[in-house]
């Protein structure tokens, strides 16, 4: 392929996978996180590479985003934290104890019963995002995965989740980042509504 045909080829790639997300499961995501701001829980948010990098953007908009532009009250308020943040506690974790338990263990000292984790995955098969999700279950935690390719191991333990159903990753990567952008947008818009 030439270059000058790329552009309209991964774009009609990631039409095809941004048409095919569930419209009323995307609903329900944002009703359960919204359920969040009348309480003090918190919400996790785990991913591994492009899928960390996402966990922290997904983990700011909540926080901040969904504020606009003024400070004050708002009706809708989060406890949004990205377990992918804390270098430090991350390399020690797995230093000391394996890469397989870098979110699990954070969960163990930060998560309470209640609580929500999202977890973000292109396969639905990294052993620390399968040791998150059974840690949080252990827990109370409620668990919801934005998954790609066929949503691998973790759909089967998961409370619930949106599936893209690609097993294209720069797609299943976007998708994720689109839905991030639009649950923040419908936030942004109630906030909005009431200042």
């Amino acid at each position: 392929m030439e270059i000058k045909d790329h552009p309209q080829n991964y774009l009609f790639r990631l039409d095809k996978v941004l048409a095919s997300i569930d419209r009323a499961k995307l609903a329900t995501l944002i009703e359960k996180i919204a359920s969040f701001s009348k309480t003090d829980h918190t919400i996790f948010i785990a991913g591994n590479g492009g899928s960390a990098g996402t966990a922290s953007h997904m983990a700011c908009d909540l926080g901040k985003t969904i504020l606009i532009d003024s400070l004050g009250e708002r009706p809708y308020r989060l406890r949004a934290i990205s377990l992918t943040d804390n270098v430090p506690l991350l390399t020690a974790l797995s230093n000391d104890y394996g890469n397989e338990y870098i979110f699990s263990e954070q969960l163990k000292s930060f998560g309470r019963e209640g609580d929500m984790l999202i977890v973000l995955t292109g396969s639905g098969n990294s052993p620390n995002i399968i040791q998150a999700v059974l840690a949080a279950k252990a827990m109370g935690i409620h668990t919801y995965g934005l998954l790609g390719f066929g949503g691998g191991k973790i759909r089967e333990i998961l409370d619930d989740m949106l599936l893209i159903d690609s097993d294209d990753y720069g797609p299943v990567e976007d998708a994720h980042m689109v839905i991030n952008h639009l649950i923040t947008d419908w936030f942004r818009n109630q906030n909005r509504g009431a200042s």
